[in-house]
């Protein structure tokens, strides 16, 4: 398939069959910390990127062999830059029994129209890691018409409007937006957002840019504990075993590779096979060239470059 992926497992979705609406790399956000790598294309402006036939069409056949825990909108890009996510989360409700999310940095919620497109998915997902307009610039480097607080007021609008579960992620880099100045104004304007979650992450997979530095465990529970009874820290909680059937093995663990990189214990998560398993499916394919290695934080991760 070319636009729906997985199911992959997923620190805060459980098992998640992904849509990628969206062209890699194509973001209002070129961020320092994203594991898909640098925004070749940055852009505020929604359009159909990708056929919405077709992505249904990959939808329902997924329907018959699949049961994830989620209907995720994520991948390459921003998925709410598709003019058409409203039709595919309707998609979703009309022709399954699954819950929908949408991961979403939350640039674009100050337009009404983007916020609209959103309203039938049971978990929206957005990003807010600084009030600051400087910082805000170094961490995520966005289009030039975008300005933090833009951001933050299309994050209250849709508020206003929702009736789902918003569950607000912040993204906690050391030296960048983990001062005591910097988490204050954040926890002002979450008190202020009233999202029902708080969700604190830092980075654990390979970033784009070096300059993103993860906060350690003691840091982020600290961050946490400020931060109050809605917060939790998400970064470290490991993948949710399901098991799963697929037609090939190899195939599925290139295609989860591709998306964003991914370590042997997600990926025997993930197909529901024994990690020593997915171990000898690395080396045969690394061999043959689908898979390549990266570290990151004494961890191994692999990835796919092949399109």
């Amino acid at each position: 398939m070319t636009y729906v992926f997985g199911p992959v497992p997923s620190r805060r979705l459980g098992l998640s069959l992904g849509v990628d609406l969206i062209p890699p790399k194509t973001c209002s956000y070129d961020c320092l910390y994203c594991q898909v790598g640098r925004t070749t294309c940055v852009t505020v402006e929604p359009k159909a990127f990708v056929s919405l036939e077709q992505v249904l069409k990959e939808l329902k056949e997924s329907f018959t062999r699949r049961k994830p825990d989620f209907v995720t909108f994520s991948g390459s890009g921003e998925p709410t830059l598709h003019s058409g996510i409203g039709e595919a989360i309707s998609f979703v409700k009309k022709e399954s029994d699954l819950k929908v999310a949408v991961l979403t940095n939350g640039s674009l919620l100050w337009r009404q129209e983007v916020r609209e497109r959103l309203l039938e998915a049971d978990v929206i997902m957005p990003t807010l890691s600084t009030v600051d307009e400087e910082t805000f610039r170094k961490i995520h480097r966005p289009h030039p018409d975008l300005r933090v607080s833009k951001v933050i007021q299309g994050l209250k609008r849709l508020r206003e409007i929702y009736n789902g579960e918003l569950h607000v992620e912040v993204m906690l880099l050391a030296g960048l937006n983990d001062s005591d100045k910097e988490l204050t104004g954040l926890k002002d304007a979450l008190i202020d957002i009233a999202p029902d979650r708080i969700q604190l992450n830092t980075v654990v997979r390979p970033p784009a840019d070096a300059g993103a530095i993860s906060l350690d465990r003691v840091k982020m529970e600290e961050v946490r504990n400020f931060f109050g009874k809605k917060a939790e820290v998400v970064a470290f909680i490991p993948p949710v075993h399901r098991d799963q059937s697929y037609d090939s093995l190899s195939a599925a663990l290139v295609e989860m590779a591709k998306r964003r990189p991914v370590r042997t214990l997600d990926a025997a998560h993930a197909l529901g096979i024994a990690v020593d398993e997915v171990e000898r499916l690395v080396k045969g394919l690394m061999l043959k060239g689908y898979l390549r290695s990266q570290a990151h934080l004494d961890e191994t991760y692999y990835v796919s470059d092949r399109s």
